[in-house]
């Protein structure tokens, strides 16, 4: 047992964090593809996917309360010696996941066209936003149980099998879209309904794989009484960090729907740039979200193990090589912005909408960076009512007042909204650096406020 602790306790970042940026990169590259497969298929499906995964993204958040909760826990209990409390918390997470999910499924396939009505779409772009809705709202609880699971598994530092799965997923979804887009194998073209049903099959497929690995390398069976027996006290642990810490993440996203229905004002132009260059600006941030997962899950055992000390320096040491390697990502890639945006459109309206935005991201990504780096890292540290008033405070009063002040009043258009949100990102990490340095953890030991003995 003593091995076991300290294999968890000593792991290092990098072995934690590579895996997960080889899985966010392949997670992000499929996105890409479905884009760019969308785009030769149609501008307006590339639109209304885009604001359709919008909604998605929003319940998955709701998902990551458990997930965010028992992740932190578990690390906690784990750098503890507590490991019997670790593994009643995975199943916890199975559990109430389980119900989310259902509920959340029903929710969406009822309420999908009321969700599209407040972005104002119409025509071609509505539809095609409400049949991509409407098929893959019917397998999310399927992605409720997977985030639990893959949740368990990073907590115990199992990184290299969920990127394992990811691939073998992604080759599912890759090759489904191109029998849906492109006719592959002599199939009908089915368009976004295709897609949307590929996604089906992936899920399918990483819900199935992530149970094989969590019963092979955990020696973790999860039964029927653990969808209806769920720890009280567990319930309580993983709600009281995971609602304030997917707050923050939830409250981005609702901003972001409302920030979306302005660039919908500018045309379906600036719609349409909107979602090729969140595509992009995901290769700038994608080493930090990696990194700051890594860190997040080590800091939690070192609070679980009361070492201090070993926290602040590593969130600091993070912070600075994400900082300048997300500032370098999006400086290469503003400077060949042209024959990137052309990769996903030869639309020359969408290509000089794109062109200064990508400028503009080169401002936004080392504020970012310090956002995600050490917003998480208080997380993991028990601090989680701190990033998620902030957060609120800055998206609204900041990213979303300042898009339309900047981008409809003043005429900027979808650059106007980029700056304010760059401006948001800046406020939110510098506000998050001076809590950091602060050592929140001294005057609240966490394992002992939010973990309850057997």
């Amino acid at each position: 047992m003593t091995t076991e602790v300290n294999k968890y306790q000593d792991q290092s970042l990098f072995s934690i964090t590579w895996p997960l940026f080889i899985e966010l990169s392949l997670h992000m590259s499929v996105g890409i593809v479905a884009t760019l497969i969308l785009s030769g298929y149609s501008d307006n499906a590339v639109a209304g996917v885009g604001v359709a995964n919008q909604i998605i993204n929003i319940f998955i958040l709701i998902f990551n309360v458990t997930v965010i909760g028992a992740t932190i826990l578990i690390g906690q209990n784990l750098g503890a010696n507590q490991l019997d409390r670790a593994r009643r918390l995975a199943r916890s997470a199975f559990g109430v996941n389980f119900w989310v999910g259902v509920v959340m499924t029903i929710v969406v396939i009822a309420f999908g066209g009321v969700f599209l009505q407040f972005y104002g779409l119409s025509g071609e772009i509505y539809d095609y936003a409400h049949t991509f809705l409407t098929i893959t709202g019917f397998s999310l609880f399927l992605e409720a149980i997977s985030l639990a699971l893959s949740g368990v598994l990073r907590s115990y530092g199992h990184t290299k099998e969920t990127m394992v799965v990811t691939v073998i997923m992604n080759v599912i979804s890759i090759v489904g879209y191109f029998i849906a887009i492109k006719g592959w194998f002599g199939l009908p073209v089915t368009g976004v309904a295709g897609v949307s049903y590929s996604i089906i099959v992936a899920r399918i497929f990483l819900i199935l794989a992530l149970f094989y690995y969590v019963y092979k390398i955990l020696a973790l069976k999860f039964d029927i009484k653990d969808i209806f027996i769920i720890d009280k006290t567990d319930i309580k642990g993983i709600l009281y960090i995971g609602i304030p810490s997917a707050g923050e993440n939830l409250s981005y996203q609702l901003s972001q729907v409302v920030i979306t229905s302005f660039v919908a004002l500018i045309g379906d132009g600036a719609l349409a740039a909107r979602v090729y260059i969140l595509n992009i600006s995901m290769l700038c941030f994608l080493f930090t979200v990696a990194i700051a997962q890594g860190t997040q899950l080590l800091i939690a055992r070192y609070i679980g193990a009361k070492q201090y000390d070993k926290a602040l320096k590593r969130g600091i040491k993070t912070l600075k090589i994400s900082m300048i390697v997300s500032a370098a990502i999006s400086l290469a890639v503003a400077l060949i912005g042209e024959p990137v945006l052309t990769v996903f459109t030869d639309a020359p309206t969408i290509i000089a909408i794109g062109l200064p935005v990508l400028w503009a991201i080169v401002f936004i990504e080392p504020g970012r960076a310090m956002n995600i780096v050490l917003m998480g890292s208080l997380k993991s540290v028990g601090d989680v009512r701190f990033p998620v008033v902030i957060g609120i405070i800055s998206m609204w009063g900041v990213a979303t007042l300042l898009s339309y002040f900047f981008g409809i009043t003043l005429g900027l258009g979808l650059l106007g909204v980029w700056l304010a949100q760059g401006l948001d990102e800046w406020v939110r990490g510098i506000f998050a650096l001076k809590r950091w340095t602060s050592q929140p953890w001294l005057k609240k030991k966490v394992v002992e406020q939010v973990s309850v003995q057997n």
